[in-house]
């Protein structure tokens, strides 16, 4: 046989035995391990606090708004000067200043403003404490209590210089789930 023939069926060969496997034995395998007992909670990723988990009712802390329909993952391509994207911000902000009984000049920049994959679970510190008052006041808990459930859900710049504190959403409304 010719060389040429020789390499073309086995590149062939490799073709079809990694066809099998990232197009067959792999997806197969993710969908069996997804299915598995335990991994999830009332639609719910469990023991995970990467990504944004929006609960209902005011005992909770609100994530950042979603540019997507969750569980879909995306964010928008409007620009601040965009009209559309300007209306959809000061209803945001008209609606966050209601609930949270506070001025709209008094609302956090990313209290407003969509994160870009609608799934970041992170917050501003300012905007945990803009809404302390309203999840104690719910849950029938001390404000001080909750500022350190805040406090313990905080994440400081990376290497102390890069990035912003964050509160992780989820970490934190987790804690108050578990009688904290």
């Amino acid at each position: 046989m010719p060389s040429f023939v020789k390499q073309s069926l086995a590149g062939l060969r490799v073709l079809l035995v990694l066809t099998v496997i990232t197009g067959v034995l792999y997806p197969a395998g993710i969908w069996a391990v997804s299915r598995l007992p335990g991994l999830h909670g009332n639609a719910e990723a469990v023991d995970t606090t990467l990504v944004a988990v929006a609960r209902e009712g005011g005992g909770y802390f609100v994530p950042r708004p979603s540019a997507a329909t969750l569980p879909a993952s995306g964010g928008s391509n409007k620009s601040e000067v965009n009209a559309d994207y300007d209306q959809v911000v000061a209803q945001r902000k008209a609606e966050v200043a209601q609930r949270e009984g506070v001025a709209e000049s008094a609302v956090p920049q990313d209290a407003v403003t969509a994160s870009a994959s609608g799934l970041d679970p992170d917050i501003s510190p300012a905007y945990a404490q803009l809404q302390v008052p309203r999840v104690a006041r719910e849950r029938g808990l001390p404000e001080q209590r909750v500022r350190e459930l805040v406090a313990a859900a905080t994440s400081g710049r990376a290497l102390g210089f890069v990035g912003e504190e964050t509160v992780n959403v989820t970490e934190l409304n987790r804690a108050l789930d578990a009688g904290a």
